[in-house]
């Protein structure tokens, strides 16, 4: 899960800049707030320059950046490994045709949209977002891409939840696979 932990002197940095919001959005939600992160130029960049020093050699064409956090950290990825950028909207924000992917959140549903024709069979993609909790949207972004034909390599979050070991370690022993989730601050 974590790729790095605490090894990498960057890590200590970028987790001072985030800002732990109690009771946000609702009562008993400790909000991982990454706005006070971006206000940091450098801790900014370490938290690209990590992902970027993961991922570049790796082949992968594509970078899904899962809206909206997904658009901060997914296109810099993309551009400095030479991959191409796709968002991956909520309903009704991408012009044109879309194919959907609907799925549980732990407090209600929500979907993911990708342009028809954005992503081709066999390409290698990275999914990117900055927190990971249940897996929900990770895996509706997954799926999505799966069913245009590409090969998740890995899901990219700046923060992993602790309880998501627990979910994860379920999915594998029940026979399931999910790609590596990479978190840099846990």
């Amino acid at each position: 899960m974590s790729a790095y932990r605490d090894e990498d002197p960057r890590i200590h940095d970028i987790k001072t800049r985030i800002r732990v919001v109690p009771n946000f959005p609702k009562p008993g939600i400790m909000f991982q707030d990454i706005t006070t992160l971006l206000l940091n130029p450098k801790a900014f960049k370490d938290t690209i320059d990590l992902f970027v020093e993961r991922y570049k050699g790796k082949n992968i064409s594509v970078v899904a950046g899962i809206e909206a956090r997904g658009f901060i950290f997914g296109p810099p990825i993309a551009l400095a490994i030479g991959a191409k950028f796709v968002p991956l909207r909520k309903p009704r924000k991408l012009p044109g045709e879309v194919i959907s992917e609907k799925y549980i959140l732990e407090y209600g549903r929500d979907c993911l949209e990708m342009h028809v024709g954005a992503v081709k069979s066999g390409e290698r993609a990275l999914v990117v977002d900055d927190l990971i909790a249940t897996g929900g949207t990770l895996c509706a972004a997954m799926n999505l891409l799966e069913r245009a034909g590409a090969e998740v390599v890995e899901c990219a979050c700046v923060i992993e939840l602790p309880d998501l070991k627990v979910i994860l370690l379920l999915l594998v022993s029940l026979g399931g696979s999910f790609p590596l989730v990479v978190g840099f601050i846990s």
